[in-house]
């Protein structure tokens, strides 16, 4: 596995594994020893990145990562998330006080069975703490050893700016992909400004790009896309036209879908390192493919040529998730 440089000299795999989906989200909670048996399998295969958030499950998902990657810490870097408060085990909604921020980082430390948290993330930010107030409360953590870099995620320029200012940001974790490009404007020239590196999530488009999904497709009632807009009967088969393109241009070159857009992905920045989120060893390999493809010229053109005439309808999140983002 290639690897890549994100902000401060962080070196991650080219391509990282999103572990939200191993604690629901998209099915059903894998079986304990199965998800310890994949994220080994992953590690062994070249995978070092591994992310996963305190809200996944809420707690369940960094126990998880936790106990699976226990046995070989020292051969990976691992990120997660801080920045919403919790009551009887559920989320109370956004907090980034410095006082949740330290509740926080024990939980996750206990969870994760580690001294250190390598990439520690602001989830969403917090628009009643000061950006600046965040960064210094994590700086006084990297000066303690429970955590080594700063991250913001789904942070608008402004925020990253002041951020940055305050103490160096390594890593920004937003959705990018041949399905949403509007950072593309403005976010990622910030960041190639500042040295931050770029880690999406969602490059396969939350399984949209992957060419397994149809506009009869049924999603189970604890499957996130069941509430995306962009995935209803209204929007999907209209945005699969996009799909449709992209795999004619994938079969012509002897990839997969997914290996077309995480290879795109990876074309875009030498500091980008995406994370699909997958819980299938065969999708973990095709996926890990992705990062040996390179295009042509010509080939990347016919890529943007593709993805620049369709137009993929409907919001990416639900109104109330849409209410939290480039804040």
């Amino acid at each position: 596995m290639q690897t890549r440089i994100l902000g401060q000299g962080m070196e991650v795999s080219a391509i990282g594994l999103g572990c939200m989906g191993l604690s629901g989200s998209y099915g059903p909670i894998l079986d304990r020893a199965e998800s310890n048996r994949f994220l080994r399998d992953a590690v062994d295969r070249g995978v070092t990145f591994f992310d996963t958030a305190e809200v996944y499950g809420p707690f369940l998902n960094e126990e998880i990562v936790g106990e699976g990657l226990k046995p070989v810490r020292d051969q990976v870097v691992l990120a997660t998330k801080f920045g919403f408060g919790y009551a009887d085990g559920k989320s109370t909604g956004i907090d980034s006080s410095p006082a949740n921020i330290r509740r926080a980082v024990e939980g996750s430390l206990k969870r994760l069975q580690t001294d250190y948290i390598d990439l520690y993330y602001q989830h969403r930010v917090d628009i009643n703490t000061p950006i600046e107030e965040v960064a210094a409360t994590v700086a006084d953590l990297v000066k303690e050893g429970k955590v080594k870099y700063f991250g913001l995620s789904e942070a608008s320029v402004s925020t990253i700016r002041k951020a940055h200012a305050a103490f160096p940001v390594t890593a920004l974790q937003s959705e990018y992909s041949l399905w949403f490009r509007d950072y593309e404007k403005d976010v990622i020239p910030t960041l190639e400004e500042l040295g931050i590196g770029f880690v999406p999530f969602s490059p396969l488009g939350k399984g949209a790009l992957t060419g397994t999904l149809s506009k009869d497709t049924e999603f189970a009632s604890n499957d996130i896309r069941s509430t995306i807009p962009r995935f209803q009967k209204e929007f999907i088969e209209e945005n699969l036209k996009l799909v449709a393109e992209l795999n004619k241009i994938a079969e012509a070159k002897g990839i997969t879908a997914p290996q077309l857009a995480l290879a795109w992905v990876l074309a875009q920045k030498p500091w980008i390192a995406p994370i699909p989120g997958t819980r299938r060893t065969e999708r973990l390999v095709e996926n890990i493919g992705g990062a040996d493809i390179s295009f042509s010229t010509d080939e990347m053109a016919a890529i943007n040529k593709v993805a620049n005439a369709i137009t993929v309808h409907g919001n990416r999140y639900s109104d109330a998730q849409m209410a939290v983002v480039n804040r």
